[in-house]
């Protein structure tokens, strides 16, 4: 089993001028209960399935697996997902020893913007820039799973 050790925080301030790339996700979710998400996604021009588990404790860590699949693929299973669409833009951004996922989000959750940092394990250090705003690991409504369900503009 491959376990994802990661924090999310909020941002508040200005990371694009920073960025070393930048790419548009659009997904949707075959199965948004906890124990188990079920997602296709079409990440610039590559399509993926990915299978989440239920996090730890803290929220920091949990399973997945994730697999390319032919965009076409991605397409045809995104007309059986369940209601709403995540569409956002994922930016690079690097800080340190480390390179935060910035994802700036759009429609029904557009004002919403969450960096994420994966980590070796839920102690480890890194530099955390000025732009990073509250941490929210753990929090359940910034999963994208949830925003698909009660986006942020409906808060």
């Amino acid at each position: 089993m491959a376990n994802e050790i990661e924090r999310k925080f909020l941002v508040k301030g200005e990371f694009k001028n920073l960025a070393s790339k930048e790419t548009r996700i659009v997904q949707g979710y075959l199965s948004s209960v906890p124990e188990r998400t079920v997602r296709v996604r079409i990440k610039g021009d590559k399509g993926f399935i990915t299978i989440k588990g239920i996090g730890s404790a803290s929220g920091a860590t949990r399973y997945e697996w994730e697999k390319e699949i032919p965009t076409s693929e991605v397409e045809e299973l995104l007309k059986i997902c369940e209601p709403g669409v995540i569409d956002k833009t994922r930016y690079l951004v690097k800080v340190g020893n480390h390179t935060f996922e910035v994802d700036e989000f759009y429609g029904e959750n557009k004002g919403l913007t969450v960096a994420e940092i994966e980590l070796g394990s839920e102690s480890e250090e890194f530099v955390k820039p000025e732009w990073l705003g509250e941490e929210v690991t753990g929090n359940t409504k910034y999963y994208n799973s949830m925003l698909m369900k009660n986006p942020f503009t409906k808060w």
